[in-house]
């Protein structure tokens, strides 16, 4: 399992166990699962999904460390 955090300049937007999360990259989309690599990234206009959620994003960037994953994002209005 994998311990998620989504953060908006407005709120706290997500934060839970998951099993993977899938996130538009600046070189395309990519999944992060349990034991991923350490790995920062920016993200582009895109999805991020999680657990059969969605949430739409104009930017952003994520980090994962130690299956814990922080993405910081820019919501799509």
């Amino acid at each position: 399992m994998l311990k998620l955090k989504i953060v908006s300049p407005e709120r706290i937007e997500f934060t839970g166990e998951v099993e993977s999360v899938k996130v538009p990259g600046m070189q395309g989309n990519f999944e992060i699962l349990t034991d991923h690599a350490p790995i920062i990234s920016s993200l582009q206009k895109g999805v991020v999904e999680y657990d059969g959620k969605q949430l739409e994003v104009m930017g952003g960037f994520v980090a994962v460390q130690k299956n814990e994953v922080s993405i910081c994002v820019e919501k799509a209005e």
